[in-house]
């Protein structure tokens, strides 16, 4: 695969791998999506808009330029903005690869940071000398206004110019939590929601703080997933059982649904409300709610890539990751993108008719 370099969400080019529920892998125009669902099909999708995230600033008790990338947070309310985790960097900015990047200064909890025009505190070292918890000084409207003047999308090397805010916005953004892009939502229009409806294909969505993609460290990028905070609505809980009522599939747009839907139904029936995805899903995972995964490529030994297991035996994912990197499919999050089914051998169906539960 090769990196998409162009900031462009719906480049009129994009592919798109189709890999249906007996492993047959497919090559398509991504223009092609609304015909490769089925009618009585729901596509969830991610409504979370993209923080600018990344904040630069000084180390004041060192002098020494320091950057923070915001990784995580506990909740999705709107005045919880005090406490991030958030991973550190030293001087530089995006155009050095992640994993070139300068060390930070030395961490100590109670070192003060300027960003900008907002202090911060460093809480807690979380086992890592990059790896911490901060805190900002003021009120809710004060940090939120100060990401805005002075925060930018969290950007890696592949993207050379500077990205604006709006270029990692999908088109259903709304609650801005997500610290990363749910690019997999890039695909959306509303030209595209207007052909899934004419085909009778149902859209629903949830708002999923998506995390961060790469720390630019291998005992860091371990530890991928952070735990993300998620709100699934009852709407969208009743689309779930009105699809499998008529037969459709839960077609997921993008790890992250996949992420909070599974963790919404764990315990039990699939729940509206508020959650913290804790969970990791990879290989040993039973799918209870997902058939379905429509998401960017991702590459081999990422977390998101370990995901596709949950979907796929080992074998069949080597053929798609053979597939991908023998057509050149753009990888990252202005990429292609792939179509995966549960193969038979690896799915668990739920119920027909799962119950519904409302609440936390």
């Amino acid at each position: 695969m090769k990196a998409a370099t162009t900031p462009v969400q719906r480049p009129h080019d994009a592919r798109l791998l189709v890999v249906d529920a007996s492993g047959q892998v497919q090559h398509a125009p991504r223009s092609a999506l609304p015909g490769l669902l089925r009618p009585g099909d729901l596509l969830v999708a991610n409504d979370a808009a993209t923080l600018p995230a990344s904040l630069s600033g000084v180390h004041r008790p060192s002098g020494e330029a320091i950057e923070v990338r915001l990784a995580s947070r506990r909740s999705l309310a709107v005045d919880d903005v005090h406490e991030f985790t958030a991973i550190t960097f030293g001087a530089g900015d995006h155009r050095t690869r992640t994993e070139d990047r300068a060390a930070p200064p030395l961490l100590h909890p109670g070192d003060p940071l300027q960003l900008g025009p907002l202090r911060a505190e460093v809480v807690h070292t979380l086992g890592h000398p990059r790896l911490v918890t901060l805190r900002f000084e003021g009120t809710p409207d004060s940090i939120w206004a100060g990401l805005a003047r002075h925060g930018k999308p969290i950007q890696y090397a592949h993207m050379r110019e500077p990205l604006a805010l709006w270029d990692v916005w999908t088109r259903v953004a709304a609650l801005p939590v997500a610290f990363e892009p749910p690019s997999a939502g890039f695909v959306l229009d509303w030209q595209l929601l207007q052909r899934l409806r004419e085909r009778g294909i149902g859209f629903a969505t949830l708002t999923h703080a998506a995390g961060i993609s790469s720390t630019g460290d291998a005992t860091l990028d371990a530890r991928l997933p952070f735990d993300e905070p998620y709100h699934l609505p009852v709407a969208t809980v009743q689309a779930v059982a009105q699809a499998r009522a008529r037969g459709g599939r839960i077609v997921a747009l993008g790890t992250t649904v996949t992420r909070a839907l599974e963790h919404a139904a764990s315990s039990g029936p699939l729940r509206s409300g508020p959650g913290l995805a804790d969970q990791r899903i990879g290989p040993q995972t039973r799918l209870r709610v997902v058939d379905a995964l429509l998401s960017g490529t991702h590459e081999p030994g990422a977390s998101h890539h370990t995901l596709l297991r949950a979907f796929v035996g080992p074998a069949l994912l080597r053929r798609i990751d053979e597939a991908l990197e023998s057509r050149h499919y753009r990888t990252h999050e202005f990429g292609d993108s792939v179509l995966i089914e549960r193969t038979r051998q690896t799915t668990v169906r739920p119920a027909r008719h799962p119950a519904i539960a409302h609440g936390p």
